[in-house]
């Protein structure tokens, strides 16, 4: 099965570069990348076109104009581009498991979407992993993230690599089902008919409630943080601001409450999708 795999970047090549790192060397090879670039400056498309040539996984590379946080907008965007029947959601801050594309392919099911997990890295730890620390796999790794100055957790047992284990623990967490921006996946189709996500919505909540709507059309949610999930990347979020999250709370409880199960300003609503840059 082709899948694509997309996640939106801001002005930050530097963690893009060890997102990218991360999915070159994928156990699961029959997979697209796409970048949802939410404004970013040329050095950011300069980063790309290097990577282009130096992994063999097709990259493409969605982008438009600065206009604050458009997350929404650049995921549409990148939703239009894609070749894949299925879609998997990550962030340009997140490493993934060197399984993460493969475990995601084959835990799809009709009429069901992903719910996957995370790790967060402190920032010395972020800045501190390299290349070769990507493509040996060993930064998802809970033993090798405790050498080098991760604190011991619980939480650390989302990286663990067996497959039982991480099933059983599954079935035991009691972290709500939801689709989150880090590691989720769905078919194409299920996302074209709930119109993919609200343009309205800048940062606070907008993945959750993208998620509460394919729920209310009938997509069957299932827990998988365990199984696949990532390391993010840590850093500053100065795009957040009360005003947003609080008109992104009034969205959700709408959708919530009207079990909306399709936006009016998402996908159809979408000015011309920016050309892709080459």
């Amino acid at each position: 099965m082709f899948a694509a795999v997309m996640f939106t970047t801001h002005n930050h090549p530097k963690w893009l570069q060890k997102t990218l790192w991360g999915f070159s060397v994928q156990s699961y090879r029959d997979f697209e990348i796409i970048i949802a670039d939410d404004g970013s400056t040329a050095e950011t498309r300069e980063l790309v076109e290097s990577m282009k040539s130096e992994i063999d996984i097709p990259i493409r590379h969605i982008w438009h104009e600065d206009d604050g946080f458009q997350k929404c907008r650049a995921l549409n965007n990148a939703i239009l581009a894609s070749g894949g029947e299925y879609l998997i959601f990550t962030d340009g801050d997140c490493i993934p498991h060197p399984d993460f594309v493969k475990n995601h392919i084959d835990l799809a099911a009709e009429n069901t979407m992903l719910s996957g997990g995370y790790f967060k890295l402190p920032i010395e730890v972020s800045r501190a992993i390299t290349r070769q620390n990507i493509i040996d796999g060993h930064c998802t790794r809970p033993g090798w993230l405790l050498k080098h100055g991760v604190p011991f957790t619980p939480k650390l047992v989302k990286l663990l690599s067996n497959p039982t284990l991480a099933a059983f623990l599954d079935k035991l967490t009691i972290t709500r089902t939801t689709w989150n921006g880090h590691s989720s996946s769905t078919w194409k189709k299920h996302i074209l008919t709930t119109n993919g996500f609200d343009e309205r919505m800048q940062y606070g909540g907008q993945d959750r409630e993208f998620g509460e709507r394919l729920m209310n059309m009938g997509i069957k949610p299932r827990q998988v943080r365990h199984r696949c999930s990532c390391v993010h990347l840590d850093h500053g979020r100065g795009y957040a601001c009360p005003e947003s999250i609080a008109r992104n709370r009034r969205i959700r409880q709408h959708t919530r409450s009207n079990k909306v199960t399709r936006t009016e300003f998402g996908i159809e609503s979408s000015v011309e999708m920016p050309a892709e840059y080459t």
